[in-house]
């Protein structure tokens, strides 16, 4: 290891640390308070996960993103469609299947939710310059899909035995 390259024991306090701020703070509550929503987080997840994708989902997509089972996911679902947050569609291409969306409601609801906690980290990053900012983006995105990766590959071989 190079002398001037961070010993990934000095890192590992601060990746707690902001486990801890994101978990703890109550960031999702608040931005859900701020808003006015009512909404559990599982429900609120499955809102993000329609409208970052833009489309409609299976429920199986859905639980994928989120990292949970099915079951979980279709328990909450029937809560939003009674809320009228989103909606189910048959699927065109399998006539077993079921897809859900938004509705207009839910995604007027994800949307001040996601802007609300953009505005939030924008004014926690507002003294960075763009090219921190550029920076701490793409290193952000590079690290959570490469540990991403390394966990599934992880978890395969811990089924595997």
């Amino acid at each position: 290891m190079a002398a001037t390259e961070p010993d990934l024991r000095s890192v590992l306090p601060r990746l707690m640390q902001l486990g801890t701020l994101l978990n703890r703070s109550g960031l999702g509550e608040r931005a859900m308070k701020s808003i006015g929503a009512d909404l559990d987080r599982p429900g609120l997840s499955i809102l993000l996960a329609l409208q970052m994708t833009g489309k409609a989902m299976r429920v199986g997509e859905i639980a994928d993103r989120m990292q949970v089972a099915g079951p979980h996911v279709t328990r909450h679902l029937h809560v939003l469609e009674r809320r009228r947050l989103v909606q189910g569609l048959p699927d065109p291409d399998d006539r077993r299947a079921r897809l859900v969306e938004l509705t207009p409601e839910g995604a007027e609801l994800a949307g001040r939710y996601v802007t609300t906690l953009l505005g939030w980290f924008g004014d926690a990053l507002s003294g960075w310059s763009p090219e921190d900012r550029r920076t701490f983006f793409d290193l952000l995105l590079r690290f959570t899909d490469d540990l991403s990766a390394f966990l599934s590959t992880v978890d395969g071989q811990a089924d595997e035995r």
